[in-house]
């Protein structure tokens, strides 16, 4: 998730209909404050920032949200409301928060939504190679060579894919542990190799496991499951 606004400067100017002129000088005076202290022209606020003008709050400080969802198939992963069958539809949820990374269409499993706008950037961020898990069912038995080339990576779109930690579950079932998110990635991967993907769930985010929670559920993340997914984020 971007920042609230481009910058403190902006939304003063919007949110006390100030001029340009007007709300740099309010800044610099000292009169407004983020978080209870002075704040900067070109500051960035995130949802959890509290600004005062003059002791008064002109915005609230809102509570940062962690939810795990699971995400059924035919679900878009947006919270775009134009959009049918979205986000918002399906959770149903009063506070605003926006899913880390997507899940195609036809693709289960786990989703993480937060506001949390530092933590969703830095998991969003591909250079992290934050690591994500999938149990996927092929339309056809796996061969130990199959697994090994999924394992090694595969050309997909012009790029050759991470290395990967696969393991097999059962004749047509096997897991993927990724540590990148190209599109359809999974699905392109399978069909290089002759196969078409029956069923796709996405199990685990980092730290953040599915488990029993069933399709089209979701729950607070636990203190537990919030400090190790700061922790992974932070190192």
């Amino acid at each position: 998730m971007k920042a609230l606004t481009t910058s403190l400067k902006y939304y003063i100017v919007q949110k006390l209909s100030l001029s340009n002129k007007a709300a740099v000088q309010l800044i610099l005076s000292g009169r407004v404050l983020v978080n209870g202290t002075k704040g900067a022209i070109m500051q960035e606020l995130l949802p959890e920032d509290e600004v005062q003008v003059d002791g008064q709050v002109v915005k609230a400080s809102v509570k940062k949200v962690y939810i795990a969802y699971h995400k059924p198939r035919g679900v878009e992963s947006t919270m775009n409301a134009k959009i049918a069958h979205n986000l918002l539809q399906a959770l149903d949820f009063e506070e605003s928060v926006f899913p880390v990374g997507r899940l195609d269409k036809e693709s289960e499993g786990l989703m993480l939504l937060t506001n949390d706008g530092g933590t969703l950037y830095k998991i969003l961020h591909a250079e992290r190679r934050q690591e994500k898990e999938y149990a996927v069912t092929v339309d056809h038995p796996l061969t130990q060579q199959v697994l090994e080339r999924l394992a090694a990576g595969i050309v997909i779109m012009g790029q050759r894919t991470r290395p990967a930690i696969v393991r097999q579950i059962d004749d047509t079932t096997f897991s993927i542990t990724l540590t990148q998110g190209l599109n359809r990635q999974i699905r392109r991967m399978c069909y290089k190799l002759g196969y078409q993907v029956k069923k796709l769930v996405r199990v685990r985010i980092i730290s953040l496991e599915l488990g029993d929670l069933a399709p089209g559920n979701w729950r607070h993340l636990n203190p537990a499951e919030i400090r190790a997914l700061l922790q992974e984020v932070a190192e």
